[in-house]
């Protein structure tokens, strides 16, 4: 973080939505200079009219043209062929440019704005608090002195790793950027299978959200494995083990996940063609 609270010299963040406004409050956090900051966004939400209030951050409806160092684009990736073309007046040959948009290549930004270092990334929602985890690939224009600068903007709402391929971001959508949703889902069938057993519905929810925040933080903290953490939780014969016996059948989650997930990363495939 101390990459962030030093500067990346002046950054262009294209959209301030949900992705954008997290990563935007985790450099706001660190200390980057409002006259570094830069925001462009039509229609600013709540959180990010906020901070243009209160004077962290300089705002406008289009593209400034003056050059930056950094321009991160997180805009919806249907619009990235309209954004693109915009961005020529913001750019010199040694800006990097980080995308956060799913599914659209490096080949597709460098078809519109030349060669250049580009990062291709993928953060998930957990970003929103801080604890998010963002997969990334540089092109070869990518300098270990500009990887870096990527690595402590994105760290700033949470974890980043790296990847040695770029059709490995599919895999890294389908597990981290898609994972949150799984997540919720699971809490929210725990829940009802409580309710189903009797319980009142918000004496469910209750305990099933915290069951499963305070395992995933549980994880994060422990230095075991997922896998013996498990076999902490389970006696010989007894209720967890019972339950297991379900989860881990032949026809159990282990192979529903492995099928989510693998529809998860043909379908972002399919987006980086179109």
């Amino acid at each position: 973080m101390s990459a962030v609270s030093s500067g990346p010299g002046r950054l262009l963040l294209v959209g301030g939505g949900n992705m954008g406004g997290a990563m935007l409050r985790g450099w706001v956090d660190f200390g980057l200079p409002a006259d570094d900051l830069h925001v462009v966004d039509p229609q600013p939400g709540e959180a990010l009219r906020a901070l243009i209030a209160e004077g962290r951050l300089r705002h406008s409806t289009t593209v400034p043209t003056s050059p930056f160092d950094v321009v991160v684009l997180a805009v919806k990736p249907q619009v990235m062929g309209d954004i693109l073309p915009n961005l020529a007046p913001a750019l010199t040959p040694e800006t990097l440019v980080i995308s956060v948009a799913a599914g659209k290549t490096i080949a597709f930004i460098a078809a519109t704005l030349g060669e250049r270092p580009i990062v291709r990334a993928m953060p998930n929602t957990p970003a929103l608090i801080g604890r998010g985890i963002t997969g990334c690939f540089a092109n070869p224009l990518v300098t270990p002195a500009l990887r870096d600068k990527a690595e402590a903007l994105l760290s700033a709402s949470g974890a980043v790793v790296w990847v040695e391929a770029e059709a490995d971001i599919d895999a890294v959508t389908a597990v981290s950027g898609s994972g949150p949703a799984y997540v919720f889902h699971l809490t929210e069938a725990l829940a009802a299978a409580g309710e189903a057993m009797g319980l009142a519905p918000d004496l469910a929810m209750t305990l099933a959200r915290h069951t499963v925040a305070g395992a995933g933080e549980l994880m994060i903290q422990s230095p075991e494995a997922p896998a013996q953490l498990r076999r902490n939780v389970t006696s010989p014969n007894g209720t967890t083990q019972a339950a297991l016996d379900v989860l881990m059948a032949e026809d159990g989650l282990g192979p529903l996940m492995r099928h989510a997930v693998t529809a998860a990363r043909d379908r972002a495939r399919e987006l980086s063609k179109d």
